[in-house]
């Protein structure tokens, strides 16, 4: 079955090592990017690898340590067993002089005796007093253990404070991305926007983030730590023993070898599972989006077999994936138990012949244990290494993003705003090949109020998108009281303007804060003017709280055409000399389209207004409607002067009453 619907949905699972990294396309030139930012806190990086490496020092130190306190034990118990195993072969009623040695013993045994005690037994006897009983040092083991925990302690402390500076780095580098990226957006051209999705630069601005901040945090100290184990254990078990430095070394070709058979085959599976689930989540989404259509035409039993077909699919490729990358950690378990094995046997081997003590075998093999497992976190962190350049990558293509032209470095402002606007001989195309507008000319009086209507396509909107600079024109000037807009800093232009849209834009907060949004510093009174002018404050004051109700996605008692008129509120607020209403009438009932009707007569007025509007009976009063065809101005003129000449105005009106008719 193809994968034809693009991959949804965050399932997946198996551990890293056994996944398939999304890798970066410039690996090296988004790592030097990646470099910069982190090398600003090249301090505190320093800081991190001092109090890193000093951690893992210490902790590499422990074992040993540890392995001399075993063999302190163990020499204590073997003096004990040795000098009752001597002195119960002595003649009975036999007393030692005070400073008997072994040597002097030696001489008071008999052959056959001295013949019974190995060399190992002999040459302890030879070091030992005979005066008493030997007795273990516990004072001398208490001291070691003491000085281990110490370490221990030091370590930890050390590794507590390397934490937290990297986590600090990290945070530091993810908040200067995320600033970044948030500062770019507002240099970006709409064009882009039109372009890519909105999930799409979110998922930059947070996953992508995310991803690159957790991964330095993981990687930076564990990269040093890493290396620093693997050089320093390694360092140790050489100078424990040579030879079983080799047998622990020779189990790792095995352990990569096995983690290269397994990755090789769950890797397609996991690439599998998640084009399968891709489609699964695809399918799922259609029909649930599509259910009543689905329903309609009785596509039920074609969904669910389709459904059970996708599904099935998934589960063949997970079930692959996942008992693979199961079988890794057992299969390297049960190899690095040979090596253990290898090394047991061989130690003991070599204590026996007293090349190596027990405490070194004891430590020897906490070196194996500790040996293996930065040797696994460095593979992990070379597959962790691709995902965090990978998103750095997309990150990094953000922000060298085209951004809007730069303005003028003297930009004119308006003192004084009448609000004429011309249209010189307009021409633009969102793209070079395609011209949308070919040569718009028009010239709007200050407090005119000016329809602009055509067909879908006609380049309305367009016009309203040049007008407010979210692009620039190919070619000709647009005029706000003389100045060309280009003149002028974007920020000063859009002041000019205020705009309600046909899809109101209101966010999480309370009315008044949405209605305050239009000017920031207003006060209660004027939020309240600007509400009753606009026809909402009734409709608020019958709320709970009133102005304080709190807005959002979920609230059910702000309906459309109340969410319009807290938008032309708004709009009233900030008392732009510019007006631009786009089909703001849409989508609501009669009563309430009456409502908003007078309250943007209430906002038009003093005020230069551009209406946008596919309905042309709510634009008969307009003082100038302009008609638009195919980018170009083909009539203009009073709604009654537009019917008496009966061109492509008239037609637009007749169809429309004739369907209203209808």
């Amino acid at each position: 079955m193809s994968n034809r619907r693009p991959q949804r949905g965050p399932m997946g699972g198996g551990p890293a090592a056994a996944r398939p990294a999304e890798k970066a396309k410039d690996f090296k030139g988004t790592f030097k990017k990646l470099m910069r930012y982190i090398r600003a806190y090249w301090f505190s990086l320093i800081v991190m690898l001092v109090f890193a490496v000093a951690s893992t020092v210490f902790t590499i130190i422990g074992p040993k340590i540890l392995g001399n306190a075993t063999n302190k034990l163990v020499e204590g118990i073997s003096q004990q067993m040795v000098y009752d195993k001597v002195t119960e072969q002595l003649p009975e009623g036999l007393t030692l002089p005070k400073g008997t040695t072994g040597a002097d013993l030696m001489d008071l045994m008999p052959q056959e005796q001295r013949e019974k005690l190995s060399q190992t037994q002999i040459d302890m006897l030879m070091d030992m007093s005979f005066d008493q009983r030997p007795s273990i040092d516990f004072s001398g083991i208490a001291n070691i253990l003491l000085w281990l925990v110490g370490l221990y302690v030091l370590s930890s402390i050390f590794n507590y404070i390397q934490g937290f500076v990297t986590t600090g780095v990290s945070q530091k580098v993810a908040y200067n991305l995320r600033r970044d990226i948030a500062a770019k957006m507002n240099r970006m051209p709409l064009k882009y926007f039109d372009r890519t999705s909105h999930g799409d630069v979110l998922s930059r601005i947070t996953n992508d983030v995310d991803t690159v901040a957790q991964s330095l945090n993981q990687s930076i100290s564990q990269l040093v730590t890493a290396v620093t184990t693997i050089l320093g254990v390694l360092i140790m078990m050489l100078s424990i023993s040579i030879t079983m430095t080799i047998v622990a070394v020779l189990v790792l070709p095995v352990s990569m070898l096995v983690v290269r058979v397994v990755v090789k085959h769950s890797q397609k599976n996991f690439v599998g599972q998640q084009n399968a689930l891709g489609d699964l989540n695809g399918h799922v989404e259609e029909m649930y989006g599509g259910h009543l259509v689905m329903k309609v035409f009785n596509g039920e039993k074609d969904s669910l077999d389709e459904f059970h077909e996708l599904n099935d699919t998934l589960y063949q490729n997970a079930w692959k994936a996942q008992f693979l990358s199961g079988l890794m950690m057992p299969v390297l378990n049960f190899v690095s138990n040979l090596g253990y094995v290898g090394v047991c046997v061989l130690g003991g081997y070599l204590a026996t012949k007293q090349i190596v003590e027990i405490g070194d075998i004891q430590a020897f093999i906490q070196y194996v244990r500790n040996f293996n497992q930065p040797i696994t976190q460095t593979a992990n962190m070379a597959n962790l290494l691709q995902s965090t350049i990978a998103a750095a990558e997309r990150v990094f293509v953000f922000l060298d993003e085209e951004e809007e032209p730069r303005e003028s470095e003297h930009p004119v402002k308006l003192d004084h705003v009448e609000g004429k606007v011309e249209f010189d001989h307009v021409v633009f195309g969102y793209n070079e090949d395609k011209v949308i507008i070919k040569d718009f000319n028009a010239t709007v009086q200050p407090e005119q109020k000016v329809a602009i209507v055509g067909p879908t396509g006609a380049g309305k909107t367009t016009m309203v998108n040049l007008l407010m600079r979210f692009y620039d024109v190919n070619s000709g000037a647009i005029r706000v009281d003389g100045v060309n807009i280009q003149d002028m800093s974007r920020e000063d232009l859009r002041s000019l303007f205020g705009m309600v849209l046909q899809d109101t834009w209101l966010f999480g907060g309370s009315i008044r804060d949405n209605i305050a949004y239009g000017k920031l510093d207003a006060t209660d009174e004027q939020i309240e003017q600007a509400a009753k002018a606009a026809h909402v404050d009734h409709f608020v004051r019958t709320l709970p709280e009133g102005y304080d109700t709190e807005l959002n996605e979920e609230t059910s008692n702000i309906s459309q055409g109340q969410r319009q008129l807290l938008t032309i509120a708004r709009a009233l607020l900030a008392d732009p000399p510019i007006l631009i209403l786009d089909e703001a009438t849409s989508s609501v009932d009669t009563r309430t389209e009456v409502l908003i009707q007078k309250a943007m007569e209430t906002l038009m007025k003093g005020r230069t207004s551009f209406i946008i509007a596919h309905r042309l009976s709510t634009i008969k009063d307009a003082d100038m409607i302009l008609v638009m065809k195919e980018g170009n101005i083909v009539e203009q003129g009073t709604h009654t002067e537009l019917l008496a000449k009966g061109g492509f105005y008239a037609e637009l009106y007749n169809s429309q009453f004739s369907e209203e008719a209808e």
